[in-house]
Parts: structure tokens; sequence; C-alpha cells
């Protein structure tokens, strides 16, 4: 098929070239010939340009026909050849070669525009400058290919790192953070949403809505008031502009417990499960799902104390063993003090033993000083 089509535009090219000699003989013939009849034209073109026209066509067409099986088989030779040797080179030569060449011939162009326009040797100047540019500018590319190609690699990778950047901001902009029960009732959870530390979409599944509202219709006082504070915060959380909440209307019908429901939801979303409720945490955990848990966030933010440390402490009440006294910090962190009894109901500074630190809370261990 290939073949076929070299050999038609080998014809052709043929043709057009006994066209443009024709035109080039007639017009030297039209001063020699007598024949009245052969210079009358119409539009332009005589009767000797058409009669010289095919002429020149037919036989530089059947030129054409013979020698292009020849030209055809040095064409495929050479072509096969070039892709042979560019195969073996590295696709990095390559591409540098390639730039190289296109540099050269827009400066040949630019060039070689100043002496197009002159008499008889213009184009053929134009025609030396393109292959003297395409040369030159293969060479230098080859010699700077170092340069390059290291050129390109800072621009890719610096590209790719910026849209990974923009991709992993997308990404963390979507995680889905799930509230439980407890987290919406304990309430700390609207002051970290509104200060910014909670990126990504507030999910608050509408079973969880449900068991608040269980809650708050119960006839105990104490958890109807901690479910209407519950469903006070989800307000508050939907009328805070700063972040994306979504009550989502996904269900398990084959599943009971709002917490596996929870941990199951947050496992396909991939998401984080914001709670209170150690049980939860830990279950969340060994199910592969991240656990946001607003506990560890406040102890991680209290004051810290090292073995060794003084600190003013008031002894508020009697211990649980023999001899100890129980203080507490401004935090609220129960300070349990060895030997402190006798001193209950006063201010004296202790000396910090050990601090133990749990999910649960935090107790720090000291004695008198």
């Amino acid at each position: 098929m290939i073949e076929k089509i070299t050999k038609c535009l080998i014809i052709l090219v043929f043709a057009v070239i006994g066209v443009l000699l024709s035109e080039f003989v007639s017009s030297i013939l039209v001063d020699y010939i007598g024949v009245e009849v052969l210079k009358v034209g119409f539009l332009g073109v005589t009767v000797l340009d058409l009669v010289m026209g095919v002429a020149g066509v037919l036989i530089f067409a059947y030129i054409g026909k013979l020698a292009a099986p020849t030209i055809n088989r040095n064409i495929l030779h050479f072509s096969e050849a070039m892709a042979t040797y560019l195969g073996d080179l590295p696709t990095s030569d390559i591409f540098v070669l390639s730039i190289g060449v296109i540099l050269g011939l827009v400066v040949a162009a630019l060039l070689g525009t100043s002496f197009s326009r002159l008499p008889i040797v213009g184009p053929y100047i134009s025609l030396i400058f393109s292959i003297l540019g395409a040369l030159v500018g293969a060479k230098v590319a080859l010699n700077k290919r170092a340069d390059i190609i290291s050129f390109f690699n800072r621009l890719w990778f610096s590209r790719n790192k910026d849209n990974a950047k923009k991709a992993n901001n997308r990404n963390v902009s979507r995680t889905y953070k799930f509230l439980d029960t407890s987290v919406l009732i304990d309430g700390r959870i609207l002051e970290v949403i509104r200060l910014g530390f909670l990126e990504g979409v507030v999910v608050i599944p509408k079973f969880v809505l449900e068991e608040l509202q269980k809650i708050a219709d119960s006839g105990d006082t104490l958890k109807r008031n901690r479910g209407r504070r519950g469903l006070d915060i989800v307000r508050e959380i939907q009328a805070n502009k700063a972040v994306e909440v979504e009550i989502s209307d996904r269900d398990y019908d084959d599943i009971t417990e709002v917490d596996t429901k929870l941990v199951r939801l947050a496992r396909e979303k991939n998401g984080i499960v914001a709670t209170n409720d150690f049980n939860l945490a830990k279950v969340a955990e060994i199910q592969g799902v991240k656990v946001l848990n607003i506990n560890d966030l406040a102890n991680a933010l209290k004051q810290t104390l090292l073995p060794g440390e003084e600190i003013q402490l008031y002894l508020a009440k009697d211990g649980k063993e023999p001899g100890q006294a129980i203080g507490y910090l401004e935090d609220g962190t129960m300070v349990v003090v060895e030997g402190g009894r006798k001193a209950v109901n006063s201010t004296l500074p202790v000396i910090v033993t050990s601090v133990l630190q749990t999910s649960a809370g935090r107790m720090v261990f000291a004695k008198l000083k």
C-alpha cells in the first residue's frame, strides 16, 4: 500500500515538473512559430501552452512511472536505514536533536528572510541558511545534551510536585470526619471546628441523630439534657460556615449497634471517626479505621510535667491510700501526693515523681518537698 502511494506521488511530482518545463519551453517557442492559431489564447492560456502542457505532463508522467520503482526502492531503503539508526539512539538524544533542529530552522528562517528578496540567488541563500541552521542547531544541542535534559527534568519534576501537592490538598480537604454521639454530647468538638483544627468534610450520620433524639426524649433528666445538648451542638456545627457539614442518610439494616454502623461507614468512605468513647476508638483501630479522640487531643494540650519538677499545689482532700492527698492542676488533672494527708486544705510545693498518661486521662504522682 505504501509503495503504491509513493509511486503515485512520484508520478505526480514528475507531471508537475513537466508542466513547469512546458511553460518555459513554450515561452521560447512562441517567438519562432509562425502559425498564428497557436498564439491565440483564452484567459492567458494559448493553444501552444495547452499543447506543450499536455505533452509535458504525458512525457514526464511516463518518465516518472519508469523511474518510480528505483526511486521508491531508494526511498524505502533510506527510511529503513534512518529508522534503524534512530532506533539505536536513546530517546533523550532524539528529543534533544529535534529541539536543536527546530531552533536552528527558526533562526535560519529569520536570517534567510533578509536575503530572500535578492534576485536569482535569494531563494538559494535561504535554503543554504536552513541547511546550515539545522546542522548547527543539532550539533549545539547534542553538545549541550546534559544541560537541556537537566533543564526539562527540573521543569517536569517541579510541575509534577505542584500537581501532587494540589492533589494532596484536594484529598486532605475531602477527608471525611464522622462524629459519634459521645463527641457531640461532649461539645468540645465545636471549639475544635471553630478554631479551624478540623479539616475536610464533617459527616453526621442520620442514625447518630436518631440516637441523640432518643436520649433527648428520655425520662431521665440528666440523659434528656445531654441529648438536647448534643442536638444543639449539631445545629451550631451546621451554622459554622468555616467547615463543610454533611448529614449522611446511609444506614445498615443488618446492624443494630450505632457504633458498629459508624465504624463500617467510616471504613467504606476511608474516613476518620471522631469520638470520646474509649471502647469505640479501640474497635475502630482494630478494624483499620483512623480515630480522632478528643480526650487524647485535650490531654496533649495540657501542661507538660516532668519527673523532678516542682509545682505549687492545693491539696483538696484525702487520698484512697494511707497518707495520700489529692490536688488538682488548673486544667483539672488529678495529682496524688504521697505523705500529703497531713497538709490537706493547704497550698505547698510538691515534686513530681511520675506521670501516667492514657486515653482515659492523665494522673500525676508527687511527693512533698
